[in-house]
């Protein structure tokens, strides 16, 4: 199972190099052909699986956990189909269209997480399968076309990644990527640091302030054990936020926060890109930037970027400090309900 895999993510991998020609074409147009190649590979049994309706609750519910611990949490098992309920051609087109809904750097990040399983699987000596490389389900709903409505999930631990199409609009979030461990420190891939970029251009920014700002900036002693939304149908923290405004930071502190917002912002294609990089754009220096927990490297830490319609956040807190979650969310546009209530009123 473990060689195949790495088979398809090499293939995966390939689909990903590809990207940067997506970045020139429509992302939605990349979507449709990419979810209705996926459906029409499946026999009858498998699209049951995979294939949702639009509406209803199934389509915002979400979560980071593992597969195996929904149904002690929710009552409920996670929807769609898995991989390792595909064939290989099967689980390539799935990866196509995991990657049709990111950028090159974003779906090596996820299948790199996705991969972490099997460190997971030595480390816990797991002989349960609850730490599965091929236990991310893909979930489609509605009928994918460039102007209809209809929207697509890739989810299982540590990735959940959302798409909606709305009368030719997309929209990209919740997007969420965690990494346990956030830093492998034995065996062959010793050193991986998955999200080292999130870790270390939040750092940068925090030791770029001087000791006035970083007391702003520092808005709790202890760092929180997750990231406050959690997974949170609606964002929280809508509203007056906190830490250090970017209006009181110099030049070069505002080049580098706006350095970790890219690093979120381009996690996505071009057409999702634009979108965050136009919010980020409007908000100008009403953007605000908090850290919780440990300054020094190696401790239990947390960090957020919020914006008037946006939020960033990362935490790494579990397993000593060496377990991370980030997730960019939009307060009105998670699940693509702005574009919703825009397209209904509309229509009526």
């Amino acid at each position: 199972m473990k060689q195949n895999f790495w088979r398809v993510f090499a293939a995966g991998v390939g689909v990903a190099l590809l990207t940067s020609a997506y970045d020139r074409t429509n992302s939605i147009s990349t979507m449709t052909k990419a979810a209705n190649a996926f459906l029409s590979s499946l026999d009858a049994g498998q699209k049951a699986k995979a294939k949702l309706s639009f509406q209803g609750d199934e389509r915002v519910f979400w979560h980071y956990i593992p597969t195996d611990d929904i149904p002690g949490r929710f009552n409920k098992p996670r929807m769609g189909l898995i991989l390792a309920d595909m064939n290989s051609a099967q689980r390539a087109l799935a990866h196509s269209l995991l990657a049709a809904g990111l950028s090159q750097s974003g779906y090596i990040k996820a299948a790199t997480i996705m991969s972490l399983e099997d460190i997971l699987k030595v480390m816990e000596k797991d002989t349960k399968g609850r730490r599965n490389p091929e236990k991310y389900h893909f979930s489609v709903f509605g009928e994918p076309s460039d102007t209809g409505t209809w929207g697509y999930r890739v989810e299982g631990h540590h990735v959940s990644v959302h798409f909606t199409v709305t009368n030719g609009k997309l929209a990209g979030t919740p997007t969420f990527f965690g990494a346990n461990p956030h830093e492998i420190r034995q065996g062959e891939r010793k050193g991986l640091r998955v999200l080292a970029a999130e870790e270390d251009l939040g750092r940068d920014l925090l030791n770029a302030l001087d000791d006035g700002q970083k007391k702003t900036a520092i808005v709790a002693a202890e760092a929180y054990k997750d990231i406050l939304t959690e997974a949170s149908r609606k964002a929280s923290l809508q509203g007056q936020p906190n830490g250090l405004s970017a209006q009181k930071m110099n030049s070069r502190q505002r080049a580098l926060l706006m350095k970790l917002l890219d690093e979120y912002v381009y996690n996505v294609p071009d057409q999702v890109a634009q979108s965050r990089l136009e919010k980020i754009k409007k908000a100008g220096n009403n953007l605000w930037f908090a850290w919780a927990g440990s300054t020094e490297k190696g401790g239990p830490h947390y960090y957020r970027v919020a914006g008037p319609t946006f939020l960033i956040e990362y935490d790494n807190t579990q397993n000593d400090a060496n377990h991370s979650h980030t997730v960019w969310r939009e307060f009105e546009g998670d699940f693509g309900l702005d574009l919703l209530a825009e397209h209904y009123k509309r229509s009526h």
